[in-house]
């Protein structure tokens, strides 16, 4: 069974299965082939049964944890791909010690993916710090827990705890998200700046990513700001 599905000219995603705790809460995991022909990875997640369809498409050069919350599998990749670099979103390398990250995640993009992905620090949520990216030649916006959109999910526990959260068959911040949001006028900034991409899909971590009409469902979910 093939996992991960062509997106466009050079990208290509995967929805995996997560479980924490009692709750699955499923994840995503995105590839972006670089000018050299090497791999973006962008929020790494279990690497098993996924490798032999990576290595397919080429080496993996950059590995990318782009909030304080996804990088549980940063150092399975590495250890399968030790010359890769990993990124960590900021705060991230203070939070995980244990780990040596290679960089700290700005607006500017790395050298090694400039002209092809461009990036946003989301301001006013420190706990989160995501980091949103933009592959302007598929005009996908690719970001983790900006946005969820829980369509389904197994098991009375995970569906109630979706519900709950406000993240049940709607596209949205959750209300766990939410309360990370410290400066409002901060994330609105943030989230005015990526609205400026000319995007039309987005992916997301949880939940089912939209394929068309991407950009003015997000203007509207985060009107509220």
């Amino acid at each position: 069974m093939t996992l991960l599905e062509k997106m466009g000219d050079g990208i290509w995603s995967a929805g995996l299965p997560l479980r924490v705790g009692a709750l699955d809460i499923g994840t995503r995991t995105t590839l972006v082939r670089l000018p050299d022909g090497g791999l973006f990875v962008h929020s790494p997640a279990q690497l098993e049964g996924l490798k032999a369809e990576v290595d397919a498409i080429g080496p993996v050069r950059h590995v990318v944890a782009p909030n304080r919350y996804h990088h549980l599998f940063v150092r399975e990749w590495k250890d399968a791909y030790p010359d890769a670099l990993v990124h960590a979103a900021p705060g991230l390398a203070q939070k995980r010690k244990s780990f040596a990250f290679d960089s700290e995640l700005g607006d500017e993009p790395h050298e090694a993916w400039r002209g092809v992905l461009e990036q946003h620090v989301v301001r006013g949520s420190p706990m989160m710090n995501e980091v949103v990216f933009f592959h302007p030649a598929s005009r996908t916006l690719v970001a983790t827990d900006l946005a969820m959109n829980i369509q389904e999910a197994p098991g009375f526990l995970t569906r109630t705890f979706w519900k709950l959260n406000g993240a049940w068959q709607k596209l949205g911040p959750t209300r766990m998200v939410r309360l990370t949001f410290r400066d409002k006028p901060a994330v609105r900034r943030s989230v005015d700046r990526i609205l400026e991409w000319d995007f039309d899909r987005v992916l997301i971590a949880h939940g089912r990513s939209l394929a068309t009409g991407g950009k003015e469902t997000l203007r509207e979910v985060y009107s509220f700001l």
